[in-house]
């Protein structure tokens, strides 16, 4: 086996608002008319038209990938202040509507819409997705089995989403919530090989439940077109540093599971509904609640199990030059996830309009 090289790739999609009123603001597509941006590709249009998603450069290592990350949203943000507007990253806005947004009108979005219905026109959510280079499909799908344990653990890490129209969920990640009313989302099934993966999408093309692979939405999958493993399950980190926090403890469990398979060994593989019942318990309470331990069968608190994950890839970081980035996971259990600070100031204030400019700031910040 070959050693991999661990590429890292990252995707976010960011709330166009207008700083005035603090609400979201039908503008994408000034930001796909602007020259620059446009030309290089960076940016492109998402469903509604209040969002805007921006794709980086393939990243040799996470210290790329803050860079590429920095520009991004540094570019982005530029555009949007120059007319008037700001941006910001979280996976719901605190107060806005998805009755008073305004869908992009592409025959893709068009074809999402018929297909769907409401359960389309509602997704005013808003996601990162990570992408790790793996070259080898059969490696790939066998990865993804084995990751599927640590996707609540990384959501827990990345809630962003505690509000919705205006009320407090009590969710850390009501993202979650929204998204899974869509039809192959949550954690992934399980699959042996590249060959039983293929043949479960060919079943879904012939059948007519999709038309093309990207429909599937899974919190983690297979990426359709580049030889990635996508990990879908965050939310949008509000900060930089957060969000290469969460892409290098990604890159992490990858290194480290390829590097237990190298060594005759694996993760233990658990089954699809344990997996969602420490789903729900991220969504809920994110860092402040416990998880299940299969192992012992028994509750443990969110904040040791992340202990426990900075242990097991303990010895793969140093070899990705990713020990600062990963350790940053011990500032957000002490300081808290962005929706925990979103609840903080708004407690503080009782005004969700200042959320948002906690969220403006926060977002920008070191840009």
């Amino acid at each position: 086996m070959a050693q991999p090289i661990y590429t890292l790739g990252l995707e976010e999609e960011y709330q166009i608002v207008d700083p005035e009123s603090r609400d979201l603001t039908s503008y994408v597509q000034e930001f796909i008319d602007h020259a620059e941006v446009h030309r290089r590709g960076d940016i492109k249009p998402e469903f509604l038209q209040s969002q805007v998603e921006v794709g980086s450069r393939i990243c040799a290592d996470v210290h790329e990938a803050r860079s590429e990350l920095v520009r991004l949203r540094r570019e982005v943000s530029e555009v949007a202040v120059g007319k008037g507007l700001a941006i910001c990253a979280a996976s719901t806005h605190p107060f806005s509507k998805w009755m008073d947004q305004r869908i992009t009108e592409t025959a893709r979005y068009t074809k999402h819409v018929e297909a769907m219905a409401e359960v389309a026109r509602r997704m005013l959510i808003f996601g990162m997705h990570v992408h790790v280079g793996i070259e080898d499909p059969d490696l790939r799908v066998d990865v993804m089995d084995q990751a599927r344990y640590f996707l609540p653990h990384l959501l827990a890490l990345s809630t962003s989403s505690p509000f919705w129209h205006g009320r407090e969920t009590g969710l850390k990640s009501y993202r979650s919530i929204v998204f899974e009313s869509l039809p192959r989302t949550g954690s992934p099934p399980s699959f042996g090989s590249w060959s039983e993966y293929q043949r479960f999408l060919d079943t879904l093309m012939k059948t007519g439940c999709i038309d093309e692979p990207t429909k599937i939405w899974w919190d983690m999958r297979p990426h359709p077109t580049f030889p990635t493993l996508e990990f879908r399950v965050c939310d949008i980190c509000t900060t930089v540093d957060e969000a290469i926090c969460l892409a290098a403890l990604i890159q992490a469990i990858v290194a480290k599971l390829i590097k237990l398979r190298r060594g005759n060994l694996s993760w233990r593989r658990y089954r699809h509904h344990l997996v969602t019942e420490n789903k729900w318990r991220a969504v809920r309470w994110g860092i402040d609640g416990s998880l299940i331990d299969f192992g012992t069968q028994t509750e443990v608190p969110m904040r040791r199990l992340a202990e426990e994950i900075l242990e097991f890839v303990d010895d793969v970081v140093d070899g990705l030059g990713s020990r600062r980035e990963v350790e940053h996971v011990h500032t957000i259990l002490r300081e808290g996830t962005s929706a925990d600070r979103q609840l903080r100031v708004f407690r503080e204030t009782g005004s969700l309009e200042k959320v948002v400019d906690h969220l403006v700031a926060e977002t920008t910040r070191g840009l």
